[in-house]
């Protein structure tokens, strides 16, 4: 071959001969003439795609080569031809181009192609992507997992970049804005926050922000029919692999009906112990439960000498017939409404009230007690006027008491802060774990019931409301006599008498076990979808890093000695050609574990068993493989076998200590089986699972986004066994195979 001169793209500026063709790193195709005869294809290029000079007489045989249809080797042909026409029109160079290569061998490529020309002499070069093409494909299906799990959780998910800015809503949180991802985005979503609540809301995520801590605040969003709710957002931030900050994620959840509760709630006290009229419950056995201040000015008694005794104490003995009505009525369901009679004080005084009085239900519409509203009405003028001003109130007053008493789990408490006595409600009691009437009914009985970590916080907010006479709240932790661990919420007012004395403290507690669960739950889960990210970033990472990188390096260091060596060239140039090959064959596998093409061309069942056979050559050891199938099994069925059986042999290989696995692939009953079975050491099923591995985990999780089933058995010195059934469905009957 005469010497080919000129710059090209790759900047060529001289081939002196053949074998300097030959020996270059990139894959080259040299060709001549008029009809592109193609003189050189050396043996990068021979190395890359399995293809000899025989293979490809003249340059047209390239474009066979295009992969994987002949739609697509059009396409790429028609556009390189485009590009070509452009350079000759422009006199300029032809652009270079990418293109997916089918192997001689069968394995598909991505490929950068060059074209130069030299004169008569054309020179087209191949540059290998099919490395960094893989890996945008595994970060694509990675991010696509991560966005399908956030769009099926039952909560609202956001993410940002470094600059502060949202770069992510999932499906529930555009669905509860009734936005488009387009509006939300940057700091869009601001515009649904109330304006009440945006700076503070801002400021809070600002400072957790630049101090890379997480955060909790509550905040009222607008819903997509224009309605404020109440949120709870909890942030996180995101790190990088290599430990640098790449913003935050975080999860809502809707607490409108908690806040709607807690301020019925304090509205209610406030009204219970305001009101002038005499406020009771009672059991229905006639049993006095709670007594307010009300109570105690019109009858006389302190609630103490009331609370726990009978209703009778104040009915004068001709009444006790009308009273057992009542309370037949009460259990009926019956409410008593503007009845009139008579009561008798502690100094013995008969005075006539004016009762109204509503059954208690529990949350399960159970009627557990009944509620007395008694005003004095021994001045009847006085009476009739209190009546008219305060006849809303009443209303107000049963309403907010019906309400209370359906929420949940909520318990209240009165401190009478003069003689020490704690009254607690059955609910509450049940709130801690306690049998009716086993509580202390003192402060230092609460404060042990509170778990040691909490107590002090508790025992300081009590203290700030005895000093201020503020509205005060809290949350802490109860240990059951189970031992078991609830969370409860508080809130409670000090009542101050004429002289600013505090006489008494009354309050309610919420179990709020539940909502702490959930917020657990967001919190694991958002680490999990990070976790199940960065794990198989890492995995990708080390195997290219510790491996690949390594024998790569090794290998640059061998050209530097046979450069300095030349007269060893034969012998090296072999030993590196061999070393080459197995880093093709390695390079290879890694993108087959990441992405198996030969389920797409070999079919689901053969594109297992090659994998098989090619994991037991890398891993020495032996696996049986079998398979029974007379259907065509789908391509989202293959890859959900394909991912669980890499989870279980790299598991067998790292943790069973066995040499042999059974495979096994089945059809029968209309269902696709894949069993996968050691005779190794074994492991803890229930252990593992509760571990931070995401491996059976995810094994469980794949199986059920195709409807499918999965067990695992195992225990220690008793081998494995892992058995997934997935259904074919009668679109899959179809495309049995005939015969």
């Amino acid at each position: 071959m005469e010497a080919i001169t000129g710059t090209g793209k790759n900047g060529w500026t001289k081939v002196d001969s053949n074998q300097l063709v030959q020996k270059c790193g990139t894959a080259l195709i040299v060709s001549r003439g008029v009809g592109q005869v193609v003189e050189i294809v050396n043996d990068a290029f021979t190395r890359l795609f399995g293809y000899t000079k025989e293979d490809m007489p003249d340059v047209a045989h390239w474009w066979p080569l295009a992969y994987p249809s002949e739609e697509y080797r059009d396409t790429v042909k028609a556009e390189w031809q485009t590009r070509v026409a452009k350079a000759i029109a422009t006199q300029s160079e032809i652009q270079p181009m990418e293109a997916k290569v089918r192997c001689k061998d069968g394995y598909e490529r991505y490929v950068e192609f060059h074209f130069s020309n030299l004169g008569d002499t054309n020179l087209v070069s191949f540059i290998d992507l099919t490395e960094r093409k893989c890996a945008e494909i595994a970060l694509r299906e990675s991010e696509q997992r991560f966005r399908l799990m956030a769009d099926t959780a039952p909560v609202l998910i956001w993410m940002s970049g470094t600059d502060k800015l949202c770069t992510y809503f999932n499906k529930p949180w555009l669905d509860f804005t009734g936005r488009t991802m387009e509006q939300e985005l940057g700091d869009g979503w601001a515009q649904g926050v109330h304006p009440e609540d945006l700076q503070r809301c801002l400021d809070i995520y600002s400072q957790s922000f630049d101090r890379r801590e997480q955060f909790s605040m509550e905040y009222r969003l607008r819903h997509h029919d224009g309605a404020y709710h109440w949120i709870l957002d909890i942030g996180a931030p995101r790190f990088h692999q290599d430990g640098s900050f790449a913003g935050y994620i975080g999860a809502l959840v809707d607490i409108s009906e908690r806040k709607t509760a807690e301020e019925s709630r304090q509205r209610l006290a406030t009204i219970v112990e305001s009101s002038d009229d005499a406020i009771i419950s009672k059991t229905l056995d006639g049993v006095i439960m709670s007594w307010n201040e009300g109570a105690q000015r019109i009858y006389g008694y302190a609630e103490d000498e009331a609370v726990g005794k009978p209703i009778s104490t104040i009915i004068p003995p001709e009444q006790m017939d009308d009273e057992n009505k009542i309370l037949e009525k009460l259990r009926a369901g019956a409410s008593i409404d503007h009845y009139e009679t008579v009561r008798v004080t502690k100094a013995g005084k008969k005075i006539d009230v004016y009762l109204t009085i509503s059954p208690i239900k529990n949350s399960a519409g159970t009627i557990v007690g009944a509620a007395h509203i008694a005003r004095d009405i021994t001045e009847r003028k006085m009476a009739e006027n209190r009546l008219r001003e305060s006849q809303e109130q009443l209303h107000i007053s049963e309403e907010r008491l019906r309400l209370a008493q359906k929420v949940a789990r909520i318990g209240t408490f009165e401190w009478n802060l003069q003689t020490g006595v704690n009254t607690w409600t059955g609910e509450l009691e049940a709130m801690y774990g306690l049998p009716l009437g086993a509580f202390g009914r003192t402060q230092n009985a609460f404060e042990k019931l509170i778990h040691p970590d909490d107590r002090a916080n508790v025992v300081r907010l009590v203290d700030f409301a005895l000093r201020s006479g503020e509205l005060t709240e809290g949350e802490w932790r109860v240990i059951w006599p189970d031992r078991s661990v609830h969370w409860i919420t508080g809130r409670w007012q000090v009542f101050m008498d004429e002289s600013g004395k505090a006489i008494r403290m009354i309050g309610v507690n919420v179990d709020v076990t539940q909502r702490k669960q959930a917020e657990e739950a967001l919190g694991s889960a958002s680490r999990k979808l990070i976790e199940a990210q960065e794990q198989e970033r890492a995995r990708i990472g080390r195997e290219l890093h510790d491996d690949i990188n390594q024998r790569l390096a090794m290998l640059a260091v061998e050209l530097e000695e046979l450069q300095m060596n030349p007269a060893d060239a034969t012998g090296c140039v072999q030993e590196l050609q061999r070393k080459i090959r197995e880093i093709l064959h390695d390079v290879q596998a890694l993108s087959h574990e990441l992405h198996s093409s030969k389920l797409e061309y070999l079919g689901v069942v053969k594109g297992l068993r090659s994998w098989c056979t090619e994991f037991a050559q890398r891993q020495k050891l032996e696996i049986d493989f079998t398979s029974e199938v007379s259907s065509v099994l789908p391509h989202e069925i293959g890859i959900c076998f394909y991912r669980i059986l890499q989870e279980a042999l790299h598991n067998a290989v790292k943790h069973s200590g066995s040499n042999r696995i059974e495979v096994e692939i089945r059809e029968h009953s209309n269902e696709a089986h894949l069993i996968i079975h050691d005779a190794g050491r074994g492991f803890d099923v229930e252990a593992a699972m509760q571990g931070r591995g995401l491996g059976l985990t995810s094994m469980q999780e794949r199986v059920r986004l195709v409807n499918g089933t999965i067990t695992i058995q195992s225990r220690p010195s008793a081998g494995t066994a892992i058995h997934a059934t997935v259904p074919l469905t009668a679109e899959h009957d179809s495309q049995r195979v005939a015969g």
